[in-house]
């Protein structure tokens, strides 16, 4: 199937729609502003993908969905690439750290999150690629793209409301004076906390999404979340700046991560 184009002129939707009805078997190439992506079908159902540079391996992903612990994700790792994924499945079943109900659970989760991220570009450009076969050293799925499909006019419908929300990004946040909701009861993602060290009257939204490299749908997504919890609200930016200047650490551990977390709470508590 010769198919290639713009996100901006056929969607994301409509294109797993075409790859569903046709029941096609091959590889749809993603490219986004800031990264690439890719997702494998075989007879027209969900086999495998991949999001940007990210580690899409089995041992990556049960780590990510607390079935492997640390040491057993070290361990693994370590022995390079002496297995594939689909033996390295086949002994973790057989030794008893994982069951294959939760293999599979635990990559049906991974690839039904890819798709999900991916719906979120609103432009970039795409191929299908016939004759690149799903990768045989993967464990493949067959997921049936009808509940993809449902959830990706689901979000489409999200991503308008955010539009509406929020119709321009040369906004910026600060936090409540006094915040509706207290911090220490907020559960929120890593993309969140990212996004809070940065809240500055001095930030717009844009450069917020071009440091943490989120697009237009993200950054509106996790500031309209923030908004609604009471914690921060819409401000004029004070005045431009040429990149914000971020209360994070590059690289930094996950004990360093938590003591930022927790500078952040105070500091909010104290307004």
């Amino acid at each position: 199937m010769a198919l290639r184009g713009n996100l901006k002129d056929f969607g994301l939707n409509q294109l797993l729609n075409l790859i569903h009805l046709a029941k096609k078997t091959g590889t749809l190439f993603l490219e986004g502003p800031r990264t690439k992506a890719w997702l494998a079908f075989r007879e027209g159902k969900l086999a495998y993908g991949q999001y940007g540079d990210e580690d899409n391996s089995l041992a990556a992903i049960l780590y990510n969905a607390r079935k492997l612990n640390a040491h057993q994700f070290r361990l693994i790792k370590e022995r390079g690439n002496s297995m594939n994924d689909k033996e390295l499945g086949l002994l973790l079943v057989n030794a008893g750290y994982v069951s294959q109900q939760e293999v599979l659970a635990s990559l049906q989760e991974y690839m039904l999150n890819l798709v999900k991220r991916l719906y979120t570009w609103l432009e970039g450009s795409f191929h299908f690629d016939s004759e690149r076969l799903p990768p045989n050293d993967k464990i493949n799925l067959r997921l049936n793209l009808e509940n993809l499909l449902l959830e990706g006019a689901r979000q489409l419908k999200e991503i308008e409301q955010l539009q509406d929300e929020i119709p321009s990004l040369d906004i910026a946040l600060k936090f409540r004076e006094r915040p509706e909701t207290n911090v220490r009861n907020l559960r929120l993602s890593k993309e969140e906390w990212q996004v809070v060290s940065f809240i500055n009257p001095k930030n717009t939204l844009k450069q917020i999404a071009q440091a943490l490299r989120m697009n237009e749908t993200e950054i509106r997504r996790v500031a309209y979340g923030l908004v609604q919890a009471g914690v921060v609200e819409f401000v004029r930016p004070e005045r431009p700046i040429p990149q914000p200047v971020t209360l994070g650490i590059p690289n930094a551990t996950p004990q360093e991560q938590v003591s930022l977390v927790r500078k952040i709470i105070q500091r909010i508590r104290s307004l």
